[in-house]
């Protein structure tokens, strides 16, 4: 590992104006992904600011009856938050189903959403890859690409991101706040993470130099009946083949109101619009969850051993919103 320095930070601001004078630093949370990428050589910053102590670790309901999460919260404070439990129960559900007890001790929301994929060519430094040495090309597409992506890849990358709460929070419209050495700013969560293209070496819109101060999510009120159900390859803390992030609300029989996110299927957190728009104002029926299933996954491009999550996607989101249509009857 190269060598590095380490800084504390208790300011926002003083943050901020560390990194700014050194581009080879990077902001350390939990460290729970950063410093297993500075073990395998894919990161090798100069200096680590911890930014653990700074005043960002408070979980507040917002005027308007949303929340407002702190970036340092860690996962384990948000999924055991009662109006977290209350408000956004699949937001609790994705936390516990992402990592051990002693991983959500120690990793951070903001630390979360800059979690770097998990794909082997990536984390490999002996093997090429566009995200991690850009223009070195993409070996998954005709290499070990069962676990990758079936919507919205390219050809320079087919790797999936990792995050289980990402995809919660994109149901939910969330909003990302952030400072940097010109002042605080924000990005709705649907433009934080950009698309692949033919750059996924950039992988979010924040500013050079910005720190992510917090997460807010607005009020939802359909966010009160939701779930998040995750699929992975064995039943210990493994990163998810395919999820489902889906809330609803059912009127007389019909669809008021839905949230549907995927994940592991995308290299971002992938909003199901279109199943969204078939569902609003229809029946609340295993068949029409199939249907509008169908329509999101129409724009699936599966690689040759990759298939399965077609699928396994549409299954996955006709059994949880089926679960969802029966707990909003009872």
């Amino acid at each position: 590992m190269k060598e590095f320095g380490y800084q504390r930070v208790y300011d926002v601001a003083d943050a901020v104006a560390v990194l700014d004078g050194d581009p080879e630093a990077r902001f350390l949370g939990g460290g729970t992904n950063l410093v297993d990428l500075m073990k395998a050589g894919v990161e090798r910053p100069g200096l680590l600011i911890d930014v653990r102590h700074l005043p960002l670790d408070r979980i507040e309901v917002t005027g308007d009856g949303g929340l407002r999460i702190g970036a340092t919260v860690t996962n384990s404070d948000l999924a055991a938050h009662p109006e977290v439990r209350r408000r956004y129960p699949a937001l609790a559900q994705a936390v516990l189903a992402g990592a051990s007890g002693q991983l959500r001790n120690m990793a951070t929301v903001g630390g979360n959403l800059l979690q770097r994929t998990r794909c082997g060519y990536f984390t490999d430094v002996a093997r090429p890859c566009n995200k991690r040495l850009p223009g070195s090309g993409c070996p998954a597409i005709t290499g070990e690409h069962r676990n990758h992506a079936i919507l919205g890849a390219s050809t320079a990358c087919v790797a999936v991101h990792p995050s289980d709460m990402a995809v919660t929070l994109a149901a939910f419209d969330a909003v990302i706040g952030y400072e940097t050495a010109d002042g605080a700013g924000e990005l709705a969560l649907r433009d934080f993470y950009l698309p692949v293209g033919d750059t996924p070496h950039l992988e979010t819109a924040l500013p050079p130099g910005a720190l992510i101060t917090g997460v807010t999510l607005p009020p939802a009120p359909v966010a009160a009946v939701s779930r998040y159900r995750k699929v992975r390859e064995r039943a210990s803390y493994a990163f998810g083949i395919g999820s489902v992030a889906a809330a609803l609300t059912v009127r007389d029989g019909v669809v008021a109101d839905v949230r549907l996110a995927f994940g592991a299927v995308a290299s971002r957190p992938w909003r199901a619009a279109e199943a969204e728009r078939v569902l609003t104002g229809g029946p609340a029926t295993a068949e029409a969850f199939a249907a509008a299933a169908d329509t999101e996954l129409a724009a699936a491009r599966p690689l040759p051993d990759n298939g399965y999550k077609v699928t396994l996607m549409r299954n996955l989101v006709v059994a949880v919103l089926t679960e969802l249509a029966e707990e909003a009857g009872r």
